[in-house]
């Protein structure tokens, strides 16, 4: 590299550099590479279903090492093996040990007797700190009922880098808010020209955020490994483009692992067609999870139950007989009827009152709109909300601000906090 300005250097000589992290595009592949090597060196091998995981196992005794740039988790049930790999990288690199984990990458670890709460309370407040608004009343809802935003409609936004930015940093946030993935999918649509209308309902969910601060997931410690998954699909959802929104939740026991919400690719003729969709995409994160457990010494889990309300598309994927309803469908979205004749996964049909990848597919209040008598949609309501904490197991306290919240969204045909109590 040339000689920093300010050092003489008569000569026109340059400096040899001898560790650099920062600052260089190619110094974080060369430090992975060096770690690699040292972890290879020590026994561990390279996940190949992630990269930037190493695994060594010795008979019974497994040690987990996970890299992001220069942090690293390392877990197992070999302390021995633990202590030693710490040793060898302090000895080469000069690591610091932060002992048991409480906070990595913006993640709040915090250890019950049920078991390991994920949350991001710290960034919360900083997001929420950044936000333009003046008067902050609080929402129970991340986006308002039936709200449907359009690509061109009203006025362009002064400022659209404000608007990005909060996108982008919410989009963190759903590390640990499943709750929010589809309001961060459908926000995104908007980040090239952002208009009025986009920036209020951007607005709409820092409010609700912002009532939600400790809300994060729990990893569950009772209950049997079982891994199932949960999909779903909100046809023709973009009135823009008339493409449908693909949801999915994969729950190991009882806590959420991974969960996804995006838009489809293509247009579906049909809700079946869509949900069929859905279902692939949830298959391909199956077929993943599935492999990524199994080099974790995971006991066997298949086959996997993979959940859904449509049974049009539960034929479609058992049976290859729909062939004037499916001829125009791409061949990899046909994986999930290859993967069901595999034994990888079991279908199963679930009733949409139950359904849990509508927290990610749609606005699971929007379903009070389809009822008719408003007394019986708030009650129905208010037990779906409760399913749905006590589903995902949120990490989210019962406290009076959320007693009021509910209350004020379901006025007076909320039950009482022991009979919600009695419920989670």
């Amino acid at each position: 590299m040339k000689a920093p300005p300010g050092l003489s250097n008569p000569s026109g000589k340059v400096c040899l550099l001898q560790k650099s992290l920062y600052g260089l595009k190619q110094a974080s592949r060369q430090w992975f590479a060096k770690l690699t090597s040292e972890l290879i060196s020590q026994g561990y091998t390279q996940s190949k279903n992630d990269y930037s995981l190493f695994l060594k196992t010795v008979g019974s005794f497994i040690t987990i090492v996970a890299v992001y740039v220069d942090d690293i988790l390392i877990t197992g049930n070999d302390s021995q093996g633990i202590s030693q790999l710490k040793s060898h990288l302090d000895h080469i690199f000069t690591i610091k040990d932060l002992g048991k984990l409480h906070f990595f990458l913006g993640i709040e670890v915090g250890y019950t007797n049920s078991g390991i709460s994920l949350t991001q309370t710290k960034f919360t407040r900083k997001l929420l700190s950044h936000c333009k608004i003046q008067d902050l009343k609080l929402a129970v809802t991340p986006l308002p009922q039936n709200l449907k935003l359009h690509q061109m409609e009203d006025a362009l936004y002064h400022d659209p880098t404000y608007h990005r930015t909060m996108v982008g940093k919410m989009n963190f946030l759903t590390h640990t808010r499943p709750d929010l993935a589809f309001t961060v999918q459908h926000l995104s649509q908007f980040l090239q020209e952002p208009r009025e209308p986009h920036v209020a309902a951007l607005h709409h969910a820092l409010r609700y955020i912002a009532a939600t601060v400790g809300q994060g997931i729990l990893l569950n410690s009772s209950g049997q490994l079982i891994l199932q998954a949960f999909s779903d699909s909100d046809w023709a959802a973009c009135p823009n483009t008339r493409r449908s929104v693909t949801g999915y939740v994969l729950m190991l026991g009882c806590s959420p692992i991974t969960w996804k919400s995006k838009k489809q690719s293509t247009v579906s003729k049909s809700s079946s067609e869509a949900e069929y969709r859905a279902m692939y995409s949830a298959a391909s994160e199956v077929a993943w999870m599935v492999r990524l457990l199994q080099e974790l010494q995971v006991p066997t889990i298949k086959p996997v139950v993979l959940h859904c309300d449509n049974m049009s598309a539960i034929h479609i994927a058992r049976k290859p007989i729909y062939h004037e309803r499916t001829k125009h469908i791409e061949i990899d979205c046909h994986f999930t009827r290859e993967k069901v004749l595999e034994g990888l996964i079991q279908l199963t049909y679930l009733p949409t009152s139950s359904q849990l990848a509508d927290l990610v597919s749609l606005f699971f209040l929007m379903a009070f709109a389809w009822i008719k008598h408003p007394t019986e949609a708030k009650i129905i309501g208010y037990f779906y909300v409760v399913q749905i904490i006590k589903q995902f197991h949120l990490a989210l306290p019962w406290n009076s601000q959320i007693e009021s919240s509910l209350h004020h969204l379901f006025e007076d045909n909320s039950p009482s906090q022991d009979t919600l109590e009695m419920n989670l």
